[in-house]
């Protein structure tokens, strides 16, 4: 059951979280400060969730998924841009890698396990094709215009986008954004809401004060902070990791995604151990689709800054990885009930990114 009082902890957390963020931030963490920060960005992680679940009881499905989708990605966009403007040459690729970790995290991670669970409660996990659908129709537009194509354009050399070209990206990314988040929220609200029977205990809980809902939206936004504030001072060490390990340097980008996106993970997760599958898909499908939405405008605009070159075009291995999400993402959700066989596919797609993102 969601319990609406806020535990203590998570009152506490999100702000003891910004101590660390704060005496850390710009230096070289010793190992003992290493694994302390580890510590709190758990805790940010954890609390992030119980206040994002909070807000969304408080406003219903699907606001409260869009809540912590847009919430996680802004926070998100603002760290890939501050890298970058400070980060030089090195930090060429890094919008490509992040983004593109998000989507295969999303739509391979987030989906197989909402999937999984769902099956393994019910025996078949059901969701809202029209909405689902929907969704992966707009994550696949944007993901292909935004990190494909650039790999085919001829107006710059290499996978780029000319300045002309990737003004038109970003501006048609905000277009079908903001044009997906008006379906979503007004014209056709219900193809998101959770199908089958809404019994759980938390559909009867009273919901939030409108107080209580303000606060837990604050200390959602602080724990959102500390967890992408946390998750950059502990890049450095894992930066050494990964060279010490011998891992290519976007291996990088695909643990930082994993840190920032663990809030959207585990929110994901309880929902579909409630059978709300669809606010899980909606949480999954919402961040990959904001993510791309929301970053290639940040980043044009960044690149009146940006002196080095900006890569956006995915390699041969990345868009076969791509494609093959898309086309099995498909057949999961247009029937609108999957079973552990999907869940399976798609965490083995899941598993298969992440080691050839540390053994290409």
């Amino acid at each position: 059951m969601l319990r609406l009082a806020a535990a203590r902890w998570t009152l506490a957390v999100p702000l003891l979280a910004l101590l660390p963020l704060i005496l850390t931030w710009g230096t070289d963490p010793a190992p003992a400060a290493v694994v302390v920060i580890g510590l709190f960005l758990a805790g940010a992680v954890l609390s992030a969730v119980h206040h994002a679940e909070v807000v969304a009881h408080r406003v219903g499905e699907p606001f409260g998924s869009l809540v912590l989708a847009v919430a996680v990605t802004v926070i998100e966009v603002a760290l890939i841009v501050t890298l970058m403007v400070s980060g030089g040459d090195e930090t060429a690729t890094l919008a490509r890698d992040t983004v593109f970790a998000a989507v295969m995290i999303t739509c391979n991670g987030i989906i197989g396990l909402a999937v999984l669970l769902g099956a393994l409660r019910r025996g078949v996990a059901t969701f809202n094709a029209e909405g689902s659908t929907t969704a992966l129709a707009t994550v696949a537009t944007l993901a292909t215009l935004c990190l494909v194509v650039p790999t085919f354009t001829t107006s710059r050399p290499g996978p780029e986008f000319s300045s002309a070209q990737l003004t038109f990206a970003a501006v048609a990314s905000l277009a079908l954004y903001g044009l997906f988040v008006f379906v979503q929220t007004i014209r056709h609200r219900d193809y998101f809401l959770p199908v089958g029977d809404a019994s759980s205990e938390d559909e009867h809980a009273e919901p939030p004060s409108d107080r209580t809902a303000l606060v837990s939206l604050g200390l959602l936004l602080v724990a959102l902070v500390a967890v992408v504030g946390l998750a950059k001072t502990e890049s450095k060490p894992i930066e050494d990791a990964v060279e010490s390990a011998g891992f290519p340097h976007s291996a990088v980008g695909v643990v930082i995604a994993l840190l920032v996106l663990l809030p959207e993970t585990l929110a994901a997760v309880r929902a579909a151990r409630r059978d709300r599958v669809q606010t899980s898909f909606n949480l999954g499908l919402g961040s990959a689709m904001a993510s791309i939405g929301l970053t290639i405008p940040a980043i044009a605009l960044a690149s009146i800054w940006l002196d080095g070159p900006l890569i956006l075009g995915l390699g041969s291995k990345e868009t076969v990885l791509l494609a093959i999400t898309i086309v099995v993402a498909a057949l999961t959700v247009v029937p609108g009930r999957a079973t552990v066989q999907e869940g399976g596919v798609h965490l083995v797609l899941f598993g298969a990114f992440v080691f050839l993102a540390v053994n290409p």
